[in-house]
């Protein structure tokens, strides 16, 4: 059965500048699927500062023919053996909204045990670059709302030169996921992103885009001395 699988690395900044013009990722890798290789950043920080792009810290979304493909490449491949070191998460697909090259959609579908279940959210997009302006200004209200909400365990956004963004976000509920989605969140102003939404459907910021809800299967490593995002995992 297909599996994602997310992963956050720190690695030499030497190194880090190197894979962002190279990714260190073969397409012909046994049992890969697809992959995107993007610098991590922090949700909602100013554009112009050194927070906003984390040079150094790698986040990397695949796609897997199955399980075992990806332990081997975590066990055999010297690239695989680093981000073995990292922390990542194995991900069962639940549901797609909007279209991306390259990742294919499994026909068949995981499902949440309740709406208190963990849930995991992938968006990823190829920006208009005319679009950028328009894209931060509506944007960043959204990555704050997630980045502040108190219904998540981790959140943050990724970039990989020129055009391709990315966010991920894990939640304790879907509930509280779908919530913030709608504009019914018990924050301050609850209906940032459902605004945003609007705005895309108006006049389109991508090329491509597409939201991934997830099922989280397994947890592994730390993050920044942290680890057991996932409840109940």
């Amino acid at each position: 059965m297909n599996i994602f699988s997310y992963h956050l690395v720190e690695l030499p900044i030497f190194d880090s500048i190197k894979r962002i013009f190279s990714s260190p990722i073969s397409k012909n890798t046994k049992g890969l699927i697809h992959s995107e290789y993007m610098t991590a950043m922090t949700l909602g920080s100013p554009i112009f500062s050194p927070s906003r792009v984390l040079i150094g810290k790698s986040a990397i979304f695949m796609q897997w023919e199955n399980e075992i493909a990806l332990e081997n490449y975590l066990e055999q491949d010297s690239f695989g053996r680093i981000l073995a070191k990292g922390w990542h998460v194995r991900l069962s697909f639940i549901r797609e909204w909007g279209k991306f090259s390259g990742f294919k959609i499994p026909a068949q579908k995981d499902k949440l045990e309740s709406p208190n279940s963990p849930v995991v959210a992938v968006t990823i997009a190829r920006m208009k670059p005319f679009a950028v302006p328009r894209f931060i200004h509506w944007g960043r209200p959204v990555e704050k709302l997630v980045r502040d909400h108190p219904g998540t365990t981790l959140s943050l956004a990724s970039v990989k030169f020129p055009n391709t963004v990315s966010t991920f976000s894990i939640w304790k509920t879907e509930k509280e996921m779908t919530n913030m989605v709608h504009g019914h969140s018990a924050v301050e102003k609850p209906k940032r992103h459902s605004a945003a939404m609007k705005e895309r459907e108006r006049k389109d910021f991508h090329f491509e885009f597409t939201t991934l809800r997830f099922k989280p299967v397994a947890e592994f490593g730390e993050w920044k001395g942290q680890s057991n995002f996932i409840p109940n995992t």
